[in-house]
């Protein structure tokens, strides 16, 4: 069965960071295009990027030069560095397959960005 765990979010001022991560069980990161994905209150879950089992990334243009996604094969884990920060980040952020498997949706990780 597949699991996906999300991590590290939490509560940050405008213009900081903060680093995700997602512990993946092998059936679902194996050689897989991952992603990760956000719902804030009231919007409908949207991609924020993805990446390949070769590193090669794509990413939402909302993000676009101030989150990095990477993943660590041989851990099975997924990484996303968000930097300076906006209020308008603020989401529950989840990880998955990239298209993404319907039943392997995780708790996801709360994170707000607010002064």
């Amino acid at each position: 069965q597949a699991q996906l765990v999300e991590s590290g979010g939490g509560l940050v001022q405008p213009g900081g960071s903060l680093r995700l991560s997602c512990a993946a069980s092998g059936s679902i990161f194996s050689t897989n295009v991952m992603g990760w994905y956000r719902q804030a209150p009231g919007k409908q879950r949207e991609l924020v990027a993805y990446i390949t089992s070769t590193s090669t990334s794509t990413y939402a243009d909302s993000v676009k030069g101030r989150f990095t996604i990477s993943r660590d094969n041989a851990k099975n884990t997924l990484y996303l560095q968000m930097n300076s920060l906006k209020p308008e980040d603020t989401a529950v952020y989840y990880c998955n397959r990239y298209p993404p498997m319907v039943l392997a949706w995780g708790q996801g990780t709360q994170v707000t960005v607010s002064s």
